[in-house]
């Protein structure tokens, strides 16, 4: 199938799971390359660090991209997010995609002990300082959060000097990809990310949910940039079996359950916020009070149909092939897609299917 003129280019990835034996599942990977996966990302949130995960990835890899998803900004400064990006660029030869973002005051403050502070800002000093780095130009800079050298003023003995990082990154501009859901971060990502990564995607409610803040990035945003690219998360599952499409869709219900429900206290939850742009009031306030209640399982039945569908690739290959459609319509350049067959075997074939799909 070949993409008609003026069709987002669109790439087929797929995310790594927290659980599971890695070593089986990296194994493995050699058979979704070869059928196609094009970006592998690894999560890290508070389990084991997704850069050593990637760095074994890339000896076990030829071709795809390797995404960290997502570090937090909190848990390193941003010249060792350059170093380790480089690193990974450098031993991959030059397949290195480094998503960064916020996280929580629930994981930063609770499992690394840092203060949850201006997350907008911080995002813009690590992305300017990160291709300073790349640059190899010598770190004079001065912002709101972050010195460099740190001088007497701010804290430092005054012995601090400007350096430049010693070895030549493969790339002066390694992709850096913003998580982001938020009005305000969503505007950042347009006007100075190379990627943005929102969670939960609606694509026909992208104009409503995000259609402002990007707009207003985009018109800010450095032409040499080139346009900004959308990655997403779907669950996918391919098939004519009801009670596989359903078992599918449970899945999706139970992670939004817990992102819309879950994640934070009420008046407090982004993700409910994010539902409520998608025009889904009072469906998110019921399935946040079933959660915070304890009842997890009929938040998730709480779940809409219409999001639960509108955010997957689960049906029919003609369906699927609908969505996959409307994500292209919706500007996404990159589905991290997790196939949910029950066989190694038939998650490959799942992939290739997709890849048919995508048209690669």
């Amino acid at each position: 199938m070949e993409e008609s003129v003026g069709m987002t280019s669109m790439k087929l990835g797929m995310p790594i799971n927290y659980a599971g034996d890695f070593r089986e599942t990296i194994n493995n990977l050699a058979d979704f390359e070869a059928a196609g996966v094009q970006r592998i990302a690894v999560p890290e949130a508070y389990s084991f660090d997704a850069v050593s995960q990637l760095g074994y990835i890339a000896a076990k890899t030829e071709t795809m991209e390797l995404q960290t998803a997502i570090l937090p900004m909190y848990s390193r400064t941003p010249t060792n997010l350059a170093m380790t990006a480089a690193g990974l660029d450098y031993i991959s030869g030059g397949r290195a995609v480094l998503g960064i973002g916020a996280s929580g005051p629930q994981v930063i403050e609770g499992f690394h002990g840092v203060k949850y502070d201006y997350p907008l800002g911080r995002a813009r000093e690590h992305a300017e300082i990160c291709r300073m780095v790349w640059r190899r130009e010598k770190l004079n800079y001065q912002g709101k959060h972050y010195t460099l050298p740190l001088d007497e003023e701010h804290g430092g003995s005054g012995l601090g000097k400007s350096l430049k990082i010693i070895n030549h990154p493969v790339r002066d501009n390694i992709p850096l990809l913003l998580a982001a859901i938020g009005p305000k971060n969503i505007e950042l990502a347009a006007e100075m990310f190379d990627e943005l990564q929102p969670i939960l995607f609606h694509p026909e409610q992208i104009d409503a949910a995000f259609g402002e803040s990007l707009a207003a990035g985009k018109a800010k945003r450095d032409p040499s940039l080139g346009d900004l690219g959308i990655v997403v998360q779907a669950t996918a599952r391919i098939s004519d079996d009801a009670e596989q499409i359903d078992n599918a869709k449970q899945l999706v219900r139970h992670h939004a359950a817990l992102y819309i429900g879950g994640m934070g206290a009420r008046g407090k939850n982004f993700y409910n916020q994010l539902a409520i742009r998608y025009g889904y009031t009072d469906e998110a306030k019921l399935i946040q009070d079933l959660y915070l209640d304890g009842k997890k399982m009929e938040a998730a039945a709480a779940v809409p149909e219409d999001l639960v569908t509108s955010m997957s690739l689960i049906g029919s290959k003609a369906q699927v092939a609908e969505r996959v459609a409307a994500f292209r319509e919706a500007g996404v350049t990159c589905i991290l897609a997790s196939p949910t067959a029950p066989t190694h075997a038939e998650r490959v074939t799942e992939v290739e299917h997709l890849r048919d799909i995508f048209g690669g």
